[in-house]
């Protein structure tokens, strides 16, 4: 039996301990396994990608008597088996085969994870508390196929995500087994997109408008507002919609669209900026391999809606109450999670904060791909908390238990990673940090001596206005204000976005220009000059100075 096993010499380290504990498990099956991990962890090299993952273990089998002099010489065996090979076949290493059966049961009685992937079979135990997803997630795939889940989250299909899981191969499936069904495009039901946004993920959709169209318009165009999907965009019939509200003692209210249209209307001009805003210069710095969002994933719209307040306080709440307001969306995976997040209940209760339950987006019905029929609109804070399609409200003591709240949308120190990470110890993006980007002229462009306008945005998180954007030519020696455009806005209250330009005169004779912009708010909060210091996992928070080499060319 030994002699038609796989090459040995043809296998990684990591492939030979667990062809190994495959191997044991299939041949003592009463027995359990326990694995003692001397040297176990991931490394990566300076662009971010992955390296081989090292793996080296003891087995001890309780009551089967195989210890680890067993082990060394069944690897002996096959070394010395592998030295009678062909070459050739030394360079195809195989693997054992299971049946999905083999594979589902080997999960629920060894006490290990693992999945299916095309005909492959992987153990990823040792992945699990790793998965930027969380560990809940990609547990719902343990004993059975990755396929109907790399469906609803295609950002899978990846080059470094296969090059991953192939580091996590032990063996392949039985030829006899069937191929596993094609799972149904969970997106089929999408909603068209402008074609003009710039894609990061199609599936679930992940676009921004180019740069150059977006200080076009102080109002973003609903077509052109940045898309952040994290789940199939559900298709909601608004005559059957109902907002389930759960009031204290029990209370429960059942709105629907016309309930909710019957509180005063009020409307709001703010901006929703992605915590991941700009991921791709720290993509370029260290790849966190998270969506490489470039300078648009930041929009501004006029809203309208019903106050969160006044429904909170038709539910019962009262203004002094404490605690969190949960929000639930009606978009959800195939296991049934549901997208959520939270905000305190002070911010939702505060006639200053102007949280809306928006049915409006720029003087029209909500977009489908924002969140028709009703969203969340919660001014001056991540976007990730303004939840779309929204399906329920609750009030807890605690936090939304929400991956997204929870597991995501943190920020963490620089020196902190995937193997160090405690997300109990960061607390929750709500307020942003002050921002701007140059839109205006694209990177690399080149340019004529003599007049130049630069174009770009500016926010700041908190209803901190911003009172000064500096532009610099030379890379930061120098500065220049720019004028700021947008409309008044009120102290505290400042939730748009302001657009800004700066014309100047180009002398002949200049070669290059290296632009930068800083903006300033009414704190004082200025942007960091670099990427490096504030560098973190999970890619979020890049607001430091925004650069765009330009070349000049020769009269």
């Amino acid at each position: 039996m030994l002699l038609s096993r796989p090459t040995w010499s043809g296998l990684s380290t990591l492939q030979r301990t667990c062809w190994l504990r495959a191997m044991v498990q299939r041949t003592f099956p009463v027995a359990p396994l326990a694995w003692t991990r001397f040297h176990s962890h991931n490394t990566w090299n300076e662009a971010g990608g992955p390296r081989r993952r090292r793996l080296v273990g003891v087995a001890v089998v309780a009551g089967a008597g195989l210890g680890i002099g067993t082990i060394l010489a069944y690897g002996d065996l096959h070394q010395k088996a592998a030295k009678a090979e062909t070459p050739e076949s030394a360079s195809d290493p195989q693997f054992p085969t299971f049946t999905r059966q083999e594979v589902a049961r080997h999960h629920s009685e060894a006490s290990r994870v693992w999945v299916t992937y095309g005909s492959d079979v992987f153990d990823i135990t040792d992945f699990i508390e790793q998965h930027p997803g969380g560990k809940s997630k990609i547990l719902l795939a343990a004993g059975g196929a990755l396929e109907p889940f790399w469906a609803l989250y295609a950002m899978h299909n990846q080059e470094h995500v296969l090059e991953i899981l192939q580091g996590f191969k032990v063996g392949q499936l039985s030829p006899e087994e069937p191929p596993q069904p094609t799972p149904g495009d969970p997106y089929a039901d999408d909603p068209p997109r402008h074609p003009a946004l710039q894609t990061n993920t199609l599936k679930p959709f992940n676009a921004e408008p180019p740069p150059e169209l977006i200080s076009e318009n102080y109002l973003t165009p609903n077509q052109l507002f940045f898309k952040r999907n994290h789940l199939p965009v559900p298709n909601v019939d608004p005559a059957t919609y109902r907002l389930h509200v759960g009031g204290p003692r029990g209370r429960t209210l059942s709105l629907s669209l016309q309930d909710l249209k019957k509180f005063p209307k009020h409307e709001v001009t703010a901006a929703l900026q992605c915590a991941g805003n700009r991921r791709a210069e720290m993509n370029s710095l260290k790849n966190t391999n998270r969506l490489g969002w470039n300078i648009g994933a930041i929009s501004n719209a006029r809203w309208g809606g019903a106050r969160l307040r006044d429904v909170l306080m038709q539910a019962g709440y009262k203004q002094d109450d404490e605690g969190h307001v949960c929000f639930e969306g009606l978009d959800k995976d195939q296991s049934g999670t549901v997208y959520g997040a939270s905000i305190p209940f002070k911010k939702a209760m505060c006639l200053e904060g102007d949280v809306l339950l928006a049915y409006e987006m720029n003087g029209e019905e909500l977009p489908r791909d924002h969140g028709f029929p009703l969203r969340v609109l919660v001014p001056g804070i991540v976007g990730a908390r303004n939840v779309k399609w929204l399906a329920r409200i609750t009030v807890s003591p605690e936090e939304s238990p929400s991956h997204w709240q929870q597991k995501d949308y943190k920020g963490f120190s620089p020196g902190v990673t995937w193997d160090t990470v405690d997300f109990s110890k960061a607390p929750a993006i709500q307020d942003m940090p002050v921002q701007s980007a140059i839109t205006e002229p694209s990177p690399q462009t080149t340019i004529s001596p003599g007049e130049l306008t630069v174009k770009g945005y500016a926010w700041s998180g908190g209803g901190r206005r911003i009172i000064r954007v500096d532009v610099s030519l030379d890379g930061g020696k120098s500065w220049r204000e720019a004028e700021l455009t947008g409309e008044r806005q009120l102290p505290g209250r400042a939730w748009a976005w302001q657009l800004w330009q700066l014309n100047v005169s180009v002398p002949a004779g200049t070669r290059e220009l290296n632009v930068v912009c800083k903006a300033v708010d009414t704190s004082y909060n200025e942007q960091p000059d670099t990427v490096g210091p504030i560098w973190n996992i999970l890619g979020v928070l890049n607001n430091a100075w925004h650069r765009v080499h330009l070349l000049v060319a020769e009269d």
